[in-house]
């Protein structure tokens, strides 16, 4: 009998430590990243009769396999900031050893490039680099997340590619020209992410990111030039994105719809002054403009999901 309980006795423990690591590697980004793929499969869905649910679920667990292996590993990676951030992400708190979670990390890479057999080539290729764009992003002798410049290619060009991994694999990748609103979807989902993201995920952390010598635009103007930056570019954007719609005719104005709300959010979150302070309270009120942009990452993804399938 005891010998019964001793085979089953580390299986919670194993199942313990995935769920501290999906924690770690942030269910909301997942969340969206899972979105940006399947957006780009169903903005697909117009021009091709192609797609086989199978290869498109198969993709998605190859795509979302790459974004958990990176963001588990910048976890890892971003330690020291963290606990001086307060975050209460496992690896702050103290429950998952960074060791493991690097080891977890490499076992998800490596399942990423493991689920791209049978799919086209090219999504190999699109996994591959996106985890090595997410070891250079975190991992030394450089990580390009010291830097504003760095963070901002990184994160435009994996989410490019997590559009042309839904389009490629949609498509079955027969080359095929995406379509207008998908390149327009793209270009403002990429914007948002990066022209407002970057500004709105920086004031919670500066002063872990100055601590840890990391140059964001945060550590770099302020909190309140940052609040500014953020605010400006959610209107700005949404204005572009409004005329690129009415231009090109492409058929978004859902999506038009929802990014209004969204930028709106961001706006007043904006405004608000944040609570003072520098604990876990003080954090969470300096994230509310973050809050209103993954929030309307989601809402503007859902729409554009929703509207073609």
């Amino acid at each position: 009998m005891s010998g019964i309980w001793t085979q089953v006795a580390p299986l919670p423990a194993g199942a313990r430590v995935v769920a501290l690591c999906l924690a770690e590697s942030r269910p909301s980004v997942l969340a969206v990243s899972s979105l940006r793929y399947l957006t780009g499969v169903a903005l697909a869905l117009p021009i091709t009769s192609i797609a086989d649910p199978v290869m498109v679920f198969q993709g998605g667990v190859a795509w979302v396999a790459s974004i958990f292996a990176i963001y588990l590993f910048n976890g890892v990676t971003d330690t020291v900031e963290d606990r001086i951030n307060g975050s209460g992400r496992p690896i702050a708190r103290g429950d998952l050893h960074p060791r493991t979670a690097a080891a977890v990390a490499a076992a998800a890479a490596a399942l990423a490039l493991l689920a791209t057999l049978g799919l086209p080539l090219a999504m190999t290729w699109i996994i591959a680099v996106n985890l090595g764009l997410g070891y250079l992003y975190s991992g030394p002798p450089s990580p390009l997340k010291a830097s504003p410049g760095g963070t901002v290619i990184v994160l435009m060009l994996s989410g490019l590619l997590s559009y042309l991994a839904g389009f490629t694999v949609a498509t079955a990748g027969a080359g095929l020209v995406a379509p207008t609103e998908l390149v327009v979807f793209t270009t403002a989902a990429i914007c948002w992410m990066v022209l407002v993201g970057v500004p709105a995920k920086d004031l919670s952390d500066i002063p872990g990111d100055a601590a840890a010598g990391r140059r964001t635009l945060g550590v770099r103007i302020g909190e309140s030039a940052a609040r500014r930056v953020m605010m400006t570019a959610a209107l700005g954007l949404l204005a572009a994105f409004c005329v690129a719609v009415a231009v090109l005719d492409a058929r978004l104005v859902g999506v038009l719809v929802a990014m209004a709300a969204g930028a709106a959010a961001v706006v007043v979150a904006g405004t608000r002054p944040a609570r003072q302070g520098q604990g876990r309270a003080g954090r969470r009120a300096r994230r509310r403009s973050y809050e209103a942009f993954m929030a309307t990452q989601q809402a503007v993804h859902i729409t554009a999901v929703l509207s073609n399938i």
